[in-house]
């Protein structure tokens, strides 16, 4: 290990075969790492994926077998190699290990004995994640409660195997993180770190990932690479400037030039996030054919919109307050009811063209024809309907 080059571990259990964008601030912190020189390690949970993380859980994880895990660690692992570069030639390259390689082979008394003492029951039983499920009255099994010191454990191994020495994690797993630096400092008197970050939500309070149409996966077979493309396109407002810097490279003189865009021209910042995360993920090749399917379905290109319901309205229908989208919708047979129109809306699946309509009570305005005869009204992937001006 070269001066300076700080190894850094973060972990993810196999309890799903892709990764969702709920994981992406994470891998993007151990990207930065490897390009400022340090050593990023990805440790895939086979041996903690047996128990179950219960953080934030009221119910206990089903238990997972064998065969599953394997499956959930080879869907998992494709991703990270889309965002670091492993090898072993250079100091900062990437690694990845499996804590089954050690934790399969402990002998429980053994392990007992060593460890089992530097852990205080009074400390676990303090930590938030402990409190909550406790406060709630939730079943919590001694199986789940081993969770926290399996992790700890984790920490001191890849200390003495790969002088791992900071620990990434989202912030609700402070708890488990803190008890691994205090193991390495007893068993070691490594000096050990962990970086938390937020949970990342939206600016509606949503989780980063969650969507009405479920989450938004990181592996190609879960979710084509225009969908995702679509997922950050459809960023409100509120949130694109923050998303740029968390989840793209573009130099932060660039994004401030983005940040001055206002009104409809917002919308071209949506674009380079969706591009430029897009490329991240599933390479710059495939932008091409997303953008040339983007404006055939949504800019009139060709015969795409000629076969889709249409209704007409007058300029000063759309004048001031303009018309609600609700009525819209259901006057195009897109939903049976205004009050399935709102349902709609309220779950993400209502969209003027390619932006995603937030608000139950909106309108179209002639705002949002921008010069053009007509607009395009969706919805969900696959219904679409037609708003021409007379």
């Amino acid at each position: 290990m070269s001066e300076g080059c700080v190894s850094a571990y973060l972990g993810f259990d196999a309890t799903a075969d892709s990764l969702h964008v709920g994981s992406l601030l994470q891998i993007m912190i151990l990207r930065h790492l490897q390009k400022n020189g340090h050593k990023p390690i990805v440790l895939i949970g086979g041996g903690t994926s047996k128990v179950g993380d219960p953080t934030g859980k009221d119910d206990s994880r089903v238990m997972l077998t064998e065969e599953i895990i394997q499956r959930n660690t080879d869907g998992i692992s494709k991703v990270f190699e889309k965002f670091l570069t492993f090898g072993d030639s250079a100091p900062s390259d990437a690694m990845m290990v499996n804590n089954d390689e050690w934790l399969s082979s402990l002998k429980y008394l053994d392990f007992l004995r060593d460890y089992g003492s530097q852990f205080s029951i009074n400390r676990m039983m303090s930590f938030e994640s402990v409190k909550q499920r406790l406060e709630r009255e939730a079943p919590f099994s001694f199986l789940e409660f081993n969770y926290m010191i399996l992790q700890a454990y984790d920490f001191l191994e890849l200390y003495r195997r790969h002088n791992a020495i900071l620990q990434l994690g989202g912030s609700d797993q402070w708890g488990n993180m803190v008890s691994g630096t205090e193991l390495g400092r007893r068993c070691e008197g490594a000096h050990l770190f962990a970086l938390t970050a937020p949970l990342i939500t939206t600016s509606d309070g949503t989780k980063m990932g969650k969507t009405a149409g479920g989450a938004v996966w990181l592996n190609a077979d879960k979710l084509s690479d225009y969908d995702y493309w679509q997922f950050w396109r459809n960023t409100s407002d509120e949130d694109v400037i923050r998303f740029l810097k968390l989840f793209t490279e573009l130099d932060l003189s660039e994004i401030a030039k983005l940040e001055e865009l206002k009104g409809s021209a917002i919308n071209q910042a949506k674009v380079v996030l969706a591009n430029e995360a897009t490329a991240m993920l599933h390479g710059r090749d495939c932008l091409p054919l997303i953008h040339e399917t983007v404006k055939s379905m949504f800019q009139g290109a060709g015969q795409s919109i000629d076969s889709l319901p249409r209704i007409y309205v007058c300029s000063s229908d759309v004048e001031g307050d303009g018309r609600r989208f609700v009525d819209l919708f259901v006057e195009l047979g897109l939903a049976g009811s205004k009050k399935e129109a709102r349902r709609l809306i309220a779950g993400g699946g209502a969209k003027l063209g390619d932006t995603k309509i937030e608000n139950e009570v909106a309108t179209l305005t002639s705002l949002d024809f921008d010069n053009k005869k007509e607009v395009v009204l969706r919805a969900g992937k696959k219904r679409a309907g037609v708003v021409e001006l007379q």
